[in-house]
């Protein structure tokens, strides 16, 4: 069995990101290209880690005892498969059929153009001077775009532009709270929030803000985007911001809000919500929600069915070079191995 993971794992090695990583190690950390890829070897067949995780989570300066309480590429899958059927994870995907299903947790309008008539489309328009618009199944921000209704000649203009950019989902803009706002106010500045529910209990994984940057209108990595981790228990954004090209910062660059001790409003509401969301899910059980703090409360922006594994343990935020996999052996009551199946 780990023979044939290991054969399919090599098979599918991209070795531009493979060299990319071993040149990371090696600028990092002084060690030999061949040293590392070895030691590399050892940490997939050990620890399901690949290449990326040994780079991201500096596994070259920490030892066996403390690489193995890492979730690893291979562990993340193995308790995205047990708790998520995939079938039904996948209606997650489609914007339209998510806001279909979770229409109650939204928090704003949005029009459904795949079912509605252009004369309901003209009554959604009115009074408003933007709308959202996001195309069926793609992710990280992708084909997302922010329409100025003054920018066409008329609402039968808009909607026909709508058509033919095959939007799935147009919605109005979040009215986002002031002091979200604060950190970059181009974007709606969202909370990750990673839930999992263990027979019957929903649960809290982790928490991180995700702040738009660079006058973008989405907060999202590929973006610019930054990610602050928050405290579970306070709300309040903790140790430093992270870009997706691993750039630092204690404050946002353009606003020059600084993180540490930022509160964020109506956390406690927010969670609440989408343990609620998570308990209308019975067969996706770990879900990244994106929720956006409202002037009057929270919503909830989109859901994603697999789950970010790196941030919660790089290294910046991981003082004691510890991972969260106990955290999931505590929870499932079972040690978690990259080859053994989980109950």
């Amino acid at each position: 069995m780990k023979e044939i993971y290991i054969l399919r794992v090599l098979s599918g090695v991209r070795f531009d990101k493979l060299n990319t990583a071993l040149t990371n190690v090696k600028n990092n950390s002084g060690h030999s290209k061949f040293r590392t890829f070895f030691d590399m070897l050892g940490c997939t067949l050990k620890y399901g880690a690949g290449y990326n995780d040994y780079d991201i989570f500096h596994f070259y300066d920490i030892p066996g005892k403390l690489r193995k309480t890492y979730v690893t590429r291979v562990i993340n899958k193995k308790i995205i498969m047990k708790c998520n059927d995939q079938t039904v994870a996948n209606e997650l995907h489609y914007k339209s059929r998510f806001n279909r299903a979770y229409e109650k947790y939204l928090g704003r309008e949005w029009f459904d153009i795949e079912r509605k008539s252009y004369e309901e489309f003209e009554r959604f328009v009115e009074g408003k001077d933007y709308l959202f618009c996001k195309p069926d199944g793609l992710d990280s921000g992708r084909g997302i775009e922010k329409l100025a209704i003054a920018d066409f000649d008329s609402t039968r203009a808009v909607y026909d532009y709508c058509r033919e950019k095959n939007f799935g989902v147009i919605e109005e803009l979040a009215r986002q709270h002031p002091k979200m706002a604060s950190l970059h106010p181009s974007s709606v500045n969202c909370i990750r929030m990673q839930t999992i529910v263990v027979d019957g209990q929903p649960h809290l994984v982790y928490a991180a803000c995700k702040a738009g940057n660079g006058g973008h209108f989405v907060d999202n990595l590929g973006f610019d985007g930054i990610n602050i981790p928050v405290d579970k228990e306070t709300g309040r954004l903790t140790a430093v911001g992270r870009t997706e090209h691993r750039t630092l910062h204690t404050e946002h660059p353009m606003t020059h809000v600084k993180f540490d001790g930022f509160e964020i409003p109506y956390f406690k509401e927010a969670v609440e919500l989408c343990f609620r969301a998570a308990m209308d899910t019975p067969d996706v059980k770990f879900v990244g929600w994106d929720c956006y703090i409202g002037e009057d409360g929270p919503g909830i922006i989109e859901a994603n069915d697999y789950p970010d594994y790196y941030f919660w343990q790089l290294p910046e935020l991981t003082p004691d070079r510890k991972g969260i996999l106990p955290y999931f052996e505590e929870l499932f009551g079972q040690r978690i191995t990259p080859y053994r199946k989980l109950r």
